[in-house]
């Protein structure tokens, strides 16, 4: 087996350590690792299985004989340097939205669309982890009975804002346990015992940025163009792992075990529901898991052929460094 020479941008940030640990628990033939990241942060040392790395800043050099990219610094940093590796030869996988609906760029979800991967030009894109964690329920039963719109509503860790979003959620339940005040400085809003309409940028529509990437991404990976889909995306004070609850309307009727027995059997999905013994996906049960989990599997009662359901997945993992090495795996 041939090993490979990697590099991973944004290396010091929460997406960025999790694709070295995942990198190094899935057994990836690393022959190298290159970890890049900003002015701020080169120098520093960074662990990589036993190996102990120094931080090198990103410049046009930072691909020379790499063969993969890994891209988690934002879209700025992805539309300077995926083609600088690009012209080094490397095989870029950015994790920012700079490139996903680009319709010359895969945007690959494996359990969905991996053959899509075969049509890349040094470049795929990895998918918003929110619309990664929904599509891994929604896809299985759109396979079997043909989704036609969604409506939705997530429920979004703070990491998925990065580690000093982490850290102000922190800072402000320590503060209120004190009797303090924090001054949020993250989000517009304190996030400690409170929820935040508001993820991603308002639009003229009146749904922000983040709301409209579940259908605008969802026809792209499912190759459905005419997929629909209404979303609240709500940040809620969780350190870890996204939570989505879906009602979707189908092409065809569907029965709740019908529903039950696909979704069982779809990969990278683990069905927990039984409500009555209180057992249902949650966030603390999918944080640091590679599986994500749907439950609360019911008939909607506001659509014809219509499931209601509940789905939660870890978005540093599937909606993010988990999804981006299973890419790499597939090249």
């Amino acid at each position: 087996m041939k090993n490979y020479h990697i590099a991973v941008v944004g290396a010091t940030g929460a997406v960025g350590s999790e694709f070295m640990r995942v990198l190094e628990q899935r057994g990836f033939p690393v022959a190298s690792l290159r970890p890049l990241g900003s002015s701020r942060s080169a120098g520093k040392s960074i662990r990589f299985g036993a190996e102990s790395l120094t931080i090198e800043e990103l410049n046009e050099h930072s691909f020379d004989k790499i063969d993969i990219a890994f891209f988690s610094a934002g879209s700025q940093v992805a539309r300077s340097f995926v083609p600088v590796a690009r012209q080094a030869g490397a095989v870029a996988i950015d994790n920012s939205p700079a490139f996903r609906m680009d319709p010359d760029v895969p945007l690959v979800i494996p359990e969905i669309n991996a053959d899509d991967v075969r049509d890349h030009r040094g470049l795929i894109a990895n998918p918003n982890c929110t619309a990664a964690v929904a599509l891994m329920a929604i896809y299985p039963l759109h396979r079997a009975f043909g989704v036609r719109r969604v409506i939705a509503a997530s429920y979004q860790a703070v990491s998925g804002s990065g580690a000093r979003a982490i850290a102000e959620l922190k800072q402000q339940i320590e503060a209120a346990t004190n009797n303090r005040q924090a001054t949020p400085e993250v989000y517009p809003h304190p996030i400690a015992f409170n929820v935040l309409p508001h993820v991603g940028s308002f639009l003229p529509t009146g749904y922000t940025s983040e709301e409209e990437k579940l259908q605008n991404e969802g026809r792209k990976i499912m190759h459905l163009p005419d997929f629909k889909a209404s979303v609240t995306c709500v940040r809620v004070p969780v350190y870890r792992a996204h939570s989505v609850a879906v009602s979707a309307e189908f092409d065809r009727p569907v029965s709740v075990e019908q529903a039950c027995e696909v979704l069982a059997k779809a990969p990278g999905l683990e069905l927990i529901d039984e409500p009555h013994n209180n057992r249902y996906p949650m966030p603390l049960d999918v944080a640091g898991k590679d599986n994500c989990a749907v439950g609360r599997v019911r008939r909607d009662c506001a659509f014809e052929n219509g499931l209601s359901f509940w789905v939660s997945g870890d978005q540093l993992l599937k909606g993010a460094a988990l999804n981006a090495v299973q890419i790499a795996e597939l090249l």
